[in-house]
C-alpha cells in the first residue's frame, strides 16, 4: 500500500479536464462512439471541441434522413373546421356571427421538445470550442434547424423526461446524449466569467452520481467486448421468508451500484462507489475504513447467496473511493467472498485514471 499524508480531495479538488472525461464515460456516447473515446483520451483539454465536432456529425447527418417529427396538439380560430370544434371557445368568442369556428387537432411539426433541445445545444456549445470555424458550423447548424421550423424555447427538464425513444430512433437517442454532455460542460474553471454556477467541489451530490456514473460507463465501454456484462442500479431483494405485510412494506430497497459478470471467467463483481474519504478515526484513535461502507458490501453479497446461483456464493466486492494524491489496494475473504477497498486518483492522467480502473476489477491480489 502506497499513500500520502492527503487523505482527502476538496483541498485541490479534481482537475476541470478530469471532470470532462468523467462526464463522458458517464454518458452514452463513449460506449458508442469509440473514435471519439480514443480522441478524448488524447486531448482531455480539447474535449468541447471534440463534443461539438461529434454533435455536428449528428446533426448534419439527421438534417440529411429528415429531422424527427410528432404529432403536437393546436388550439386555432380558423374560417374552416379542421380536427374537432371547440363549442366552448366558439359561443364565447361569438365566432359563428363572424364565419369563424375554434378548432382543436392534432399537427405533425418538427418543433419537437428534443430538436429544440439539440438547437440550443448547438448554440451552447458554439460559445464553449476553442476553434472558429467548428464555432461557425455549430452556429449555422443551429440556424438551419430554426429554419426548417425548430423555433420553440428550449424544452424544461419535465419535458424532456417525457421523451420516449423507439428502437428506430437511435440516432435521436444519440443526438440528445451529446446535446445533454454538450450543456453539462458549462463547469467552472479557474478563469472569471459572466455565469454563476455551482462549484464542483461543493456540489457533492452532482460529484457523487457523476462518479458513480462514470466507472459505470466505463466497464461497459473497455470490458463488454471481452464478455463482461455490466448493470447499474440494480435492486436486490431481501432473501425474507414468511414476512409479514408490515415488514415487507416497511422495509428499505436494496440498490447496487454496478454489477459486473463475465460468465465465462465466472466472476461477478459487486461495486459500491462512495464518493468520501476512504478511512476515517477508530474509537482509540487509531485510521480505520469505515465500518458502514463494510456493513453494506457484506449485505449485498451475503443476502443474495442462492443455491441455484453459483456465482452469488463466491461473488466478490468492491469499494470504489475516488482520492487525490492517494492510493489505497487492499483485499481480503471474508466467508468465502473477496473483498477489495480500492482508491482512484482523480488527480492523476487519464491514462493513471484508466489503469487503476481496470486494475481494481482485475483477478489478481494487490
Amino acid at each position: 500500500m502506497t499513500t500520502t499524508t492527503k487523505l482527502g480531495y476538496s483541498e485541490s479538488g479534481i482537475p476541470i479536464k478530469n471532470l470532462w472525461l468523467l462526464m463522458f464515460y458517464a454518458s452514452n456516447l463513449a460506449r458508442d462512439l469509440n473514435y471519439y473515446r480514443v480522441a478524448t483520451e488524447k486531448q482531455p483539454d480539447k474535449l468541447p471541441d471534440i463534443v461539438g465536432e461529434l454533435l455536428c456529425r449528428l446533426v448534419d447527418r439527421r438534417l440529411r434522413q429528415n429531422l424527427s417529427r410528432a404529432y403536437r396538439r393546436r388550439d386555432q380560430i380558423r374560417t374552416r373546421v379542421r380536427g374537432r370544434v371547440d363549442m366552448l371557445a366558439t359561443e364565447r368568442r361569438a365566432l359563428l356571427a363572424q364565419g369563424r369556428v375554434a378548432c382543436r387537432f392534432e399537427e405533425l411539426t418538427m418543433d419537437t421538445p428534443r430538436n429544440r433541445y439539440v438547437r440550443g445545444a448547438l448554440a451552447h456549445i458554439a460559445t464553449l470550442v476553442m476553434d472558429s470555424t467548428l464555432r461557425n458550423r455549430c452556429r449555422t447548424l443551429a440556424g438551419r434547424l430554426q429554419e426548417a421550423g425548430v423555433t420553440g424555447p428550449l424544452p424544461t427538464r419535465a419535458q424532456l423526461a417525457t421523451e420516449r425513444f423507439g428502437r428506430h430512433e437511435s440516432e435521436d437517442q444519440r443526438l440528445v446524449a451529446a446535446s445533454r454532455l454538450a450543456f453539462q460542460l458549462q463547469i467552472p474553471t479557474e478563469n472569471a466569467g459572466q455565469h454563476a454556477l455551482v462549484s464542483p467541489d461543493r456540489d457533492e451530490h452532482w460529484l457523487r452520481t457523476l462518479f458513480e456514473k462514470a466507472v459505470a460507463g466505463f466497464y461497459a465501454t473497455v470490458l463488454s467486448s471481452s464478455g463482461w456484462r455490466v448493470r447499474s442500479s440494480s435492486k436486490q431483494l431481501w432473501p425474507m421468508r414468511d414476512p409479514t405485510s408490515g415488514m415487507q412494506e416497511l422495509m428499505p430497497n436494496m440498490y447496487t451500484d454496478i454489477v459486473l459478470e463475465n460468465i465465462a471467467q465466472h466472476r461477478r463483481i459487486v461495486i459500491d462507489t462512495k464518493f468520501t474519504n476512504v478511512l476515517t478515526s477508530g474509537r482509540a484513535e487509531n485510521t480505520t475504513f469505515k465500518n458502514s461502507h463494510l456493513y453494506q458490501i457484506y449485505a449485498y453479497l451475503r443476502t443474495q447467496e442462492r443455491q441455484d446461483d453459483q456465482l452469488s456464493e463466491i461473488s466478490e466486492g468492491l469499494l470504489l473511493h475516488p482520492a487525490i494524491d492517494q492510493e489505497i489496494d487492499e483485499w481480503c475473504e471474508i466467508q468465502g467472498h473477496e473483498l477489495r477497498i480500492a482508491t482512484v486518483n482523480l488527480a492523476a492522467s487519464m491514462d493513471t485514471i484508466r489503469e487503476q480502473l481496470l486494475e481494481r476489477v482485475s483477478a489478481d491480489q494487490p
